[in-house]
């Protein structure tokens, strides 16, 4: 008998379950990172080399874990990063995501690379809403999706920051993934040996990158890699009078999605921004770079006081949440996390998995001695 949902406990149990629901190039594509990996693995398991520390006796019958982030109060310190071509992973990709952010009241991210749009998303959705940026060479298509953020009442906007090139992404081109898929000899067997997906890829929802198709047709009905995508589409010109501008067109919550220096981080104050994501990309963009949580101490101790420092990646546990906050994170984010659950089984597999880790921060924290996200500090932490 395979694994099914009710196995399912952690986010390696879902992964599995994944594996075995998708084609292996989607799998991969969720699954894989830049080059040798080394960044993608290293983003969970910074958090080993910090220790927790408990108190007892607090009095922790009740706890609140709910905190402010971008503007809007939040029920727990964790959110749904957002992350592209969800209608591959399951047929009712982001719709299924946003609801199940619904159920749990906390943000959901919704991609430039999303197939539902911003509208559908606008009206469906009832949790906090951020919209991901990418800025594309079309200033006219970067305008119409401020614009159409806008209209739908969005809560933030996530500028990416780290895809002014794409990552070697050598899974993806060992599989040969692109958007949307494109048969070869060997993709057509993955296919077959996953009916399911398949009838629900073929006659469900038609496949396209609901935001963008009105102004470019790779990606909807063209078939092009995601590296190839980055490279020519995006703008590499992008800078911060560039990003400046963009912040200010907005007018609102203002996030910069990809920051991991000090320098940068202040630099993200300087120019308005109202929160930052420390994030590398879940290791899908420049391999050997610093994990999140190694880099989360320096940055909050130089703008944390001025804009919401997020940690962004790597995220597994609900004590990797604790230790984020505990150095000063205002809230974590992550994308795999909830992406290997959706594979597995849609909404209730999103729910599942954000309901495991409630569990655990709810759990972790009255161990912590915690009745609060307040009452975290880096007291609670030892390095090794």
């Amino acid at each position: 008998m395979g694994v099914r949902l009710t196995d399912c406990h952690n986010t390696e149990d879902f992964r599995r379950l994944a594996m075995a629901k998708l084609p292996y190039p989607v799998f991969h594509y969720i699954d894989g990172a830049a080059d040798d990996e080394v960044t993608k693995r290293r983003n969970t398991a910074a958090f080993d080399d910090c220790d927790l520390v408990p108190n007892v006796l607090a009095g922790v019958a009740d706890i609140d874990m709910a905190v402010t982030v971008m503007g809007r109060r939040i029920a727990m310190p964790l959110f749904l990063s957002p992350t592209g071509f969800q209608r591959l992973f399951h047929r009712d990709g982001e719709i299924a995501v946003g609801q199940a952010a619904s159920r749990f009241d906390t943000f959901f991210g919704l991609s430039s690379l999303s197939n539902t749009s911003i509208e559908e998303i606008g009206r469906t959705v009832t949790a906090p809403k951020l919209f991901q940026l990418y800025v594309h060479r079309d200033q006219g298509l970067n305008h119409s999706l401020v614009e159409r953020c806008k209209e739908a009442r969005f809560d933030a906007l996530a500028l990416t920051v780290d895809t002014i090139v794409a990552g070697n992404r050598e899974r993806c081109l060992r599989t040969g993934f692109t958007s949307p898929p494109r048969l070869t000899p060997r993709s057509t067997l993955s296919f077959a040996a996953h009916p399911r997906w398949t009838l629900d890829y073929l006659f469900g929802r038609k496949f396209e990158l609901s935001n963008l198709k009105s102004h470019v047709s790779e990606g909807t009905s063209e078939a092009m890699s995601v590296a190839d995508y980055i490279d020519k589409m995006l703008d590499p010109a992008m800078d911060w009078k560039a990003a400046e501008k963009i912040g200010a067109d907005w007018g609102g919550e203002f996030c910069l999605k990809g920051i991991m220096s000090v320098a940068d981080a202040r630099r993200a104050a300087d120019i308005g921004a109202t929160a930052i994501m420390v994030s590398n990309h879940g290791g899908r963009q420049l391999d050997g770079s610093r994990a999140p949580f190694d880099q989360l101490a320096e940055i909050v101790d130089a703008v944390g006081d001025k804009l919401d420092v997020i940690c962004d990646g790597g995220v597994r546990r609900g004590s990797h949440v604790l230790k984020a906050l505990s150095v000063g994170a205002k809230a974590c984010s992550g994308g795999r996390m909830y992406l290997y659950a959706l594979a597995a089984a849609g909404q209730p597999g999103v729910e599942r998995a954000v309901g495991k880790l409630k569990d655990e921060i709810d759990r972790g924290m009255k161990l912590m001695g915690a009745r609060s996200v307040a009452d975290l500090s880096r007291d609670n932490l030892r390095w090794r």
